[in-house]
């Protein structure tokens, strides 16, 4: 059995970075399509940093048995509605849009970075009010950082449905593009069987030794 309370520490600490990666990332989206014409997201109210309007029930309950019973915390935020039809340029919308939410991550992580890494130049006192904080903050843009990484390049896999798949398919021939997209209808059990095997540790290994050789720096 876990320890519940280092587990619901973990909660407690991850979530506020976990939901800032996953909103930034469905927002990306949304922005990137209404770049293109498609006006979708934006008229269902999702290009917003609210979390009331992206917190997906199941992937909430994800995260929290995944923090609670396992390693490799998963989970995900409610997809903003797209219309692909309505882009402008259908190609080159399908692969900007699939790449923006990964951006963002990445994006959000590289502007996190020096912020870390000043906190962690910081003199502070063992104990005190400004301790307290200075640690909250510390670690909130410690996870800030791992999380948009790992967010970011998860999403670039190339299984259904998540938006590697997508980039993949913009990039495809058309006929290779339709045969490429049947492969959709085995994408989440792909993805439940690699996260029940701990495949995800093994395929993620050498992405999660260059995030701790740069948190390493601070």
């Amino acid at each position: 059995m876990p320890d519940l309370s280092q587990s619901l520490l973990k909660i407690a600490v991850l979530a506020v970075p976990f939901l800032l990666a996953v909103i930034c990332h469905e927002v990306a989206h949304g922005l990137a399509a209404l770049a293109f014409g498609d006006p979708t997201a934006r008229d269902a109210g999702r290009l917003t940093m609210n979390p009331v309007r992206h917190l997906d029930k199941a992937g909430t309950l994800v995260f929290v048995l995944t923090s609670l019973f396992t390693p490799f915390v998963f989970g995900w935020a409610k997809p903003v509605p797209i219309t692909p039809h309505r882009f402008r340029h259908f190609r080159a919308g399908m692969l900007v849009v699939s790449a923006a939410g990964a951006a963002a991550n990445f994006l959000l992580a590289a502007l996190l970075y020096p912020l870390y890494l000043y906190l962690g130049s910081l003199p502070v006192e063992e104990s005190g009010l400004f301790s307290f904080f200075h640690e909250w903050l510390f670690t909130l843009a410690m996870y800030g950082v791992a999380v948009n990484i790992i967010i970011g390049a998860f999403n670039l896999l190339p299984i259904p449905p998540l938006d590697g798949s997508n980039i993949v398919a913009a990039l495809l021939p058309r006929s290779w593009a339709a045969r490429y997209a049947r492969l959709g209808r085995w994408g989440m059990a792909i993805l439940i069987l690699l996260l029940a095997s701990g495949a995800f540790g093994i395929l993620f290994r050498p992405l999660l030794h260059f995030i701790n050789s740069i948190l390493s720096q601070a």
